[in-house]
């Protein structure tokens, strides 16, 4: 498959008649394997959206400390991007034992903030050893931000 090729000012999306995206706009905090855990994407004249992922770090946790630390996680990349958990308006859990949603919904509804509740997936899938969870966020950034 050939690299994809830089973006040129031709390439950019426009926005209006004066403003534009480009490159810039979009910050990230890369890991390996050309994947990052949070991207924050600024809109023209503020506001933006913050998208964050987390899998506990210490897999020998059962699933409940796993499932605490991945929100701490969580709740630091969300900090981080400029926004707070109470923002989220999409999360999608991924586990390896779906029959465990009654006690990840436990956690959950303790952690999110009361009216809160973002539009939320809950699977199962298979991931590397010892992974039990793993969540994806999407936040909004305040207009100010």
């Amino acid at each position: 498959m050939p690299a994809l090729a830089a973006r040129e000012p031709a390439d950019l999306v426009p926005l209006g008649k004066t403003n534009f995206m480009a490159e810039n706009d979009i910050t990230r905090q890369p890991i390996q394997n050309g994947k990052s855990r949070l991207a924050v994407h600024r809109f023209p004249g503020g506001g933006g959206l913050v998208w964050c992922v987390a899998s506990a770090p210490d897999t020998t946790k059962d699933l409940a400390g796993q499932i605490h630390d991945v929100l701490a996680a969580i709740d630091a990349l969300l900090v981080a991007g400029g926004t707070t958990r109470s923002r989220i308006v999409k999360a999608e859990v991924v586990v390896t034992d779906h029959d465990r949603k009654p006690d990840f919904d436990a956690i959950w509804r303790e952690w999110i903030p009361a009216g809160c509740g973002p539009v939320r997936s809950f699977v199962e899938s298979r991931m590397p050893d010892g992974d039990l969870v793993e969540v994806i966020a999407t936040a909004v950034l305040p207009a100010e931000a």
